[in-house]
């Protein structure tokens, strides 16, 4: 079972009542960056690669089409006994972009990334609402303690 919006708004901060929807609340962009050297998934572990950041310009990520890592602005507690899920929103699909997530295990706080793929120029403003995070209820045995935890706080 999925919650309503207003259970999730709980778990962001900073949350305004413009991003409570029915069924979730709207995450905005808080930035954006672009690797620049190769990183390393392996057995003993992982590498994430080197990332530049692309600086707004009048307040606005003027984006050509390629592949991008957009941060969120707000703060993201999973609760126990719940599972996130982050979705793009539709105004980024009918603009040629997608956003593409992980699932986010209980107990995870921080402020997230997802993958945004850019396959038009386009103009993000800073703050904009670009995805939406739901919450589903879900069984677990532990919660997330992983290299992630606290990501950019």
């Amino acid at each position: 079972m999925y919650e309503s919006g207003a259970y999730v708004a709980t778990y962001v901060d900073p949350v305004t009542d413009e991003q409570i929807q029915p069924n979730g609340v709207d995450l905005t962009l808080g930035a954006v960056e672009r690797q620049v050297t190769p990183g390393r998934i392996g057995t003993d572990g992982k590498t994430v690669g080197k990332r530049e950041t692309v600086e707004p310009t009048d307040g606005e990520y003027h984006l050509s089409p390629g592949v991008y890592v957009a941060r969120y602005a707000e703060t993201i507690r999973i609760p126990e006994g719940h599972v996130g899920f982050v979705y793009p929103r539709s105004s980024l699909l009918r603009n040629s972009c997608m956003l593409n997530t992980a699932v986010w295990d209980a107990g995870y706080e921080g402020r997230g990334e997802g993958l945004l793929q850019v396959g038009h120029e386009i103009r993000l403003e800073a703050g904009a609402r670009i995805a939406q995070l739901v919450f589903a209820t879900a069984d677990h045995e532990e919660t997330y303690d992983g290299t992630y935890q606290g990501e950019n706080l």
